[in-house]
């Protein structure tokens, strides 16, 4: 078994899709075509699902939703193991109580950002995931400091590994450089890729994981693209990717909620509607994301 295939002692390696939820016309949730989704997934080559993170809009669940979508996930993955829920709440307490929730139900390892209503300094930031550490379900650490104003810093990650919070990073900041320098200060921290756009750059870089936007739309192309990457295998990794990568660079976007959602709806899954304060493209960039979608459906992705 390689080490960027999902396995039961590590299971937030592979393809880990970041899932988008499904909202009924009227907005509320619809839990049947979310287990629908989260089984067809898994069924076209992803490993397993991370709910309740910022694709799946948890901002905007109440908190017996939150607590469904993941009992709905466990149960459609036909193994917790491959359910990562995102656990990001404003307090640490918070956190705490959903990784409790999520280690209920059966979940594998949890998704957590680090806190994000102000700009935290490193103490604040390693007590905050001691103590959702402290649940003992494996934490994944999320960086992502354009939105959270907090960066975990390669030297900050290697401090929380150390302190043992932490199993894995989910890398946003894009900054790729940053693969090298976590793999000297930190070699038993697990890199995952972050951001789509990025996948070959950090998956040539080391990475022995995908939390994955895109393969909500297109699993099995996605899936072959990150296999050959981390094979190295770039005869086949870098046409796909530069066939994929208008599409790939939404999930990088402010709207990469409703991009993905509406190349769901283009590519035949059922993307629909966002809950306020997100709304439906329009204009540009409607029409950049549509004909990105188009491009990749008549190119054959699925």
């Amino acid at each position: 078994m390689t080490a960027t295939t999902w396995n039961t002692d590590r299971p937030w390696r592979g393809i880990m899709v970041a899932t988008t939820l499904p909202f009924r016309e009227d907005l509320s949730v619809d839990h049947d075509a979310y287990a629908e989704h989260v089984a067809w997934l898994i069924a076209n080559g992803c490993d397993g699902v991370v709910p309740n993170g910022s694709l799946g809009e948890y901002q905007t669940l109440t908190d017996a939703e939150r607590a469904q979508v993941v009992r709905t996930a466990v149960e459609a993955a036909g193994d917790g193991a491959r359910v990562m829920p995102g656990v990001a709440a404003y307090g640490s307490a918070e956190s705490r109580r959903w990784a409790e929730q999520a280690a209920e139900a059966g979940a594998g390892s949890v998704l957590l950002l680090p806190p994000n209503t102000y700009r935290a300094d490193a103490e604040a930031v390693r007590a905050h995931y001691t103590e959702v550490a402290g649940v003992g379900i494996p934490i994944v650490a999320y960086n992502n400091p354009f939105d959270t104003k907090v960066d975990l810093a390669p030297d900050l990650l290697a401090r929380l590994h150390a302190d043992g919070s932490i199993v894995a990073v989910k890398e946003f900041s894009g900054d790729v450089r940053r693969a090298y320098e976590i793999a000297e200060l930190a070699p038993e921290l697990d890199l995952l890729i972050g951001a789509d756009d990025v996948l070959l750059e950090l998956a040539v870089a080391g990475a022995v994981g995908w939390i994955a936007g895109y393969p909500n739309a297109f699993p099995a192309s996605c899936a072959e693209l990150y296999h050959a990457a981390v094979a190295g295998d770039l005869e086949t990794a870098l046409p796909l990717y530069k066939s994929l990568h208008s599409l790939l660079r939404w999930d990088s976007k402010t709207e990469f909620v409703q991009s993905i959602k509406l190349s769901m709806d283009i590519a035949g899954r059922t993307g629909g509607p966002t809950r306020p304060p997100r709304h439906p493209l329009t204009g540009a960039i409607e029409t950049a994301v549509r004909t990105a979608t188009e491009k990749a459906v008549a190119n054959g992705h699925h």
